[in-house]
């Protein structure tokens, strides 16, 4: 059985660089103690493939060429002033310290990042400003603080059994969990992806978000 190869990039600083991170026989360690400046990191691999460990991103580009499911060690992570192109899908970005009790998700950040040409879906931002990011625009819809807004969620006209996913959702989220205040400050929606996933239509979300002050679309 041929074995995959490890790439490890660690205990530097890299400024000006683009690393392609595209092969699926590889495993990518990224960190620990790696600072990326100016950086294009293009991906094109698994989130098993792709480990994240005390990383700083600082004005870095990602260009993500295959979607990337389920990826939540980005709150390993210490982003400041990127750009995010892709697809991006249950992924976790910020500030989360009770994820996990390794160094690194005590220093988790997110700030000044850019996710216009992005897509996103079920995508969390943890324990950062919202104010200082760039959320994707329609078909993509963005719900700011939403475990506070939980009740006016609630109330929304969802398609289908959206509504109730996104409670449970949010019942899972880590203030409810352990009472942390101040953790999921964001959370981003596809729309065509949760419009076919529940058999509707675009128009149904679009609908349902249309007056609230506190929705990104």
């Amino acid at each position: 059985m041929k074995l995959s190869p490890n790439v490890i990039i660690e205990n530097q600083e890299l400024e000006n660089q683009r690393l392609e991170l595209t092969d699926k026989n590889s495993i990518y360690f990224l960190g620990p103690n790696l600072t990326l400046r100016n950086c294009t990191v293009v991906l094109k691999v698994s989130a098993r493939n792709l480990l994240i460990t005390r990383v700083r991103f600082i004005d870095c580009a990602f260009e993500v060429k295959q979607e990337l499911k389920n990826h939540q060690q980005w709150i390993g992570a210490y982003l400041k002033g990127c750009r995010f192109k892709g697809r991006l899908s249950g992924c976790d970005f910020g500030h989360w310290p009770e994820y996990g009790t390794e160094p690194e998700y005590q220093l988790g950040s997110i700030e000044d990042c850019d996710f216009s040409e992005a897509r996103l879906d079920a995508c969390r931002f943890h324990g950062s400003d919202p104010s200082t990011l760039r959320f994707p625009k329609w078909p993509c819809f963005t719900l700011l603080d939403p475990v506070r807004r939980a009740a006016e969620l609630r109330d929304l006209a969802w398609p289908e059994s959206f509504g109730s996913r996104l409670m449970s959702s949010l019942d899972q989220s880590p203030e409810n969990r352990i009472k942390h205040p101040r953790s999921t400050m964001a959370l981003s929606y596809h729309a065509p992806t949760e419009a076919k996933r529940l058999n509707t239509t675009e128009e149904a979300f679009k609908a349902a978000i249309a007056k609230c002050d506190f929705i990104v679309y």
